[in-house]
């Protein structure tokens, strides 16, 4: 321990300064310098003022501030004060216990929800199955060509009508090996040839010879129109 304001009284002194070029350098009032070296404390404005008043004074005389405000700490302030930044140390430890108990909490919940979502499964009859679905019929595959057309010799142009010569158009083309077979459907088609020599002909799934340019077709077979 030493005397606060002996030392600064005499720092002062060696260095033949007085209280007017003091207040100059450190801008701190003569009055608060001289009731630093008094040790009247009281005087001035808060605790918060005299250390720093304390800290600027020691260092413009050349002293260590730090030890000068240590010592005023030692001697002047309440033990309380002094651990405060001994409490503000520990504050991240309380944080991170903090974290940690609401990582726990929340893991106890998601494990709570768990058991509660597996008990209503298996109270409503879950199993490993999954359940069974209804599943739509496949759709039917389109009906067999009543007339098929193959060219084997070279192109035709070929009209198919259903019915008769009058009837919708079923076909309306030429015939031709690049294209391959061509399908014909209906119940009973009137069809006109320009080469049938050309052309294959398959009527209800049989093949047939026909040479005529203009022929009927059914189900029971072909007939010339």
């Amino acid at each position: 321990m030493f005397e606060i304001g002996t030392s600064l009284r005499e720092a002062r002194l060696r260095r033949g300064i007085d209280f007017a070029q003091a207040e100059i350098a450190t801008k701190i009032r003569g009055k608060y310098l001289r009731a630093l070296e008094e040790e009247q404390f009281e005087v001035l404005p808060a605790e918060t003022y005299v250390k720093g008043f304390l800290r600027t004074y020691a260092e413009y005389l050349g002293l260590d501030g730090q030890l000068y405000v240590d010592e005023f700490n030692s001697r002047y302030v309440a033990g309380e004060e002094r651990e405060a930044p001994r409490r503000s140390r520990v504050r991240p430890k309380r944080s991170k216990r903090f974290e940690t108990n609401v990582v726990l909490v929340a893991l106890a919940v998601i494990a709570v929800l768990t058991v509660v979502v597996i008990a209503a499964w298996k109270s409503s009859g879950g199993s490993s199955t999954p359940p069974t679905t209804t599943h739509r019929a496949a759709p039917k595959p389109p009906p067999t060509p009543l007339l098929t057309i193959i060219a084997v010799r070279g192109s035709s142009q070929v009209t198919a009508h259903k019915g008769d010569s009058q009837g919708d158009v079923a076909f309306d083309g030429t015939v031709q090996k690049v294209d391959g077979p061509v399908a014909i459907r209906g119940t009973k088609l009137w069809v006109y040839v320009q080469h049938p020599k050309s052309l294959h002909f398959i009527v209800d799934g049989h093949t047939r010879v026909i040479h005529a340019h203009r022929f009927v077709v059914t189900k029971a077979g072909w007939h010339p129109a």
